[in-house]
């Protein structure tokens, strides 16, 4: 299990260009790693919204705004193209990072249990050393919040 103080988990994930991202690219900046259920629904969609209003924000602090779902590269891509979002979408079908960051966990809807991403936002520094772990964030309020923190 993660905790606050611990090295960030190394990933290599393909991002919603195509293209070859790593944890690792961005040490020397703040990353904002924010773990979704699924591209183009309701709260996921007000989550990634907040975040790209905000950006310019998270630009001054020195901080990468990701998000991470197991949806396709082409969904991460039509989602992005349709809501203008200017940050870094992954796409972790495999669920390497999802497992990595614990945030495939047993979920109950309507008195059904399955298994899905815990939407989840960790704050990372520099170092890559996780400094704050946001469990169970909700939408609307998740980009503010993490501004308030940085």
């Amino acid at each position: 299990m993660l905790e606050e103080g611990m090295q960030a988990p190394a990933f290599t994930l393909v991002d919603k260009d195509g293209k070859l991202v790593s944890i690792s690219d961005f040490l020397g900046k703040k990353v904002v790693l924010y773990f979704y259920p699924k591209d183009n629904t309701p709260g996921c969609t007000r989550q990634a919204c907040a975040f790209a209003s905000a950006y310019s924000e998270f630009e001054r602090k020195n901080a990468v705004v990701i998000g991470i779902s197991k949806d396709s590269v082409s969904s991460h891509e039509k989602f992005a193209e349709k809501y203008n979002l200017p940050f870094i979408l992954l796409s972790d079908p495999e669920l390497q990072a999802i497992h990595a960051y614990g945030v495939w966990q047993e979920k109950k809807l309507y008195g059904k249990t399955s298994m899905g991403v815990v939407r989840t936002t960790f704050l990372i520094n520099e170092q890559g050393n996780i400094i704050k772990i946001m469990s169970k964030v909700k939408p609307d309020t998740n980009a503010a919040d993490v501004l308030d923190i940085l």
